[in-house]
């Protein structure tokens, strides 16, 4: 079974595809409009993610819902959960490509924050919604002993962390994204 979309409200559509088509480089290839079951009606925007025609990011822009002057964007916020605590990740192949994404974020007036996880490599910046967004490269293998201890940690009710990360730092925007 693989990923098909991510579908997301947009608090500002413009901005939303700014950022997805301009920086991320995402294409938008499709809207369906359509009514909403409570009320109003819905644009909802696909975004190609990579020339994939099975993998997209899609936003609805609401229009007429109800609530709608309450609505909250950002994940973490209306779910009331630290921040980053929910956000989507997009894989990439190389540490290049990575420090690429990191680079292009910064040049578009975006701060970046990298982690090195010790298995996984991550930069992280935010969307026109306050979402975060990361980019991660996976950089370790998966042993039994790791699936043993993580099966261990369903149980688990005391503090015991992970080793810390190998690198935190945080890359601010000339521009002061």
């Amino acid at each position: 079974m693989g990923y098909h979309h991510l579908a997301l409200a947009a608090k500002d559509m413009k901005a939303i595809h700014h950022f997805y088509e301009d920086v991320m480089g995402f294409e938008l290839v499709k809207v369906e409009v359509a009514p909403i079951p409570e009320g109003g009606w819905g644009k909802h925007f696909f975004y190609r993610i990579n020339g994939d025609d099975s993998k997209f990011i899609a936003f609805w822009e609401l229009h007429d819902a109800p609530g709608q002057g309450n609505h909250i964007y950002d994940l973490n916020e209306g779910a009331h959960t630290p921040g980053a605590t929910n956000h989507y990740s997009f894989s990439v192949d190389s540490t290049e490509e990575l420090e690429a994404w990191r680079r292009k974020w910064n040049d578009a007036g975006l701060d970046v924050l990298e982690i090195d996880h010790n298995w996984c490599h991550s930069v992280y910046t935010k969307d026109p919604n306050g979402n975060t967004v990361e980019f991660c490269l996976t950089t370790g293998t998966f042993t039994a002993d790791d699936r043993a201890h993580a099966l261990a940690m369903m149980d688990e009710a005391e503090f015991k962390p992970s080793p810390p990360p190998a690198k935190i730092e945080v890359y601010r925007s000339e521009t002061g994204g």
